[in-house]
């Protein structure tokens, strides 16, 4: 499955984009220095129902990955 149908399905099951999904943890306070990719994975899980590689695909766009070879 590639990146991009990773985030369509995830658009799907919850209504949310990658930005969506930002601004929310922004607001919670994730994106602060010292928050470790777990806590943020099992947000995305417990909230959202998201799987394991869905919660991480989310995450990787808080990186400032976007699927595409050179990011």
């Amino acid at each position: 499955m590639s990146f991009q149908a990773y985030i369509d399905n995830i658009k799907k099951k919850t209504g949310k984009t990658p930005e969506d999904f930002k601004a929310i943890a922004a607001e919670k306070g994730l994106l602060k220095e010292g928050v470790k990719a777990g806590e943020i994975v099992a947000w995305l899980k417990e909230d959202f129902a998201l799987g394991h590689g869905h919660a991480m695909a989310i995450y990787a766009t808080f990186k400032g990955f976007d699927g595409k070879p050179d990011s």
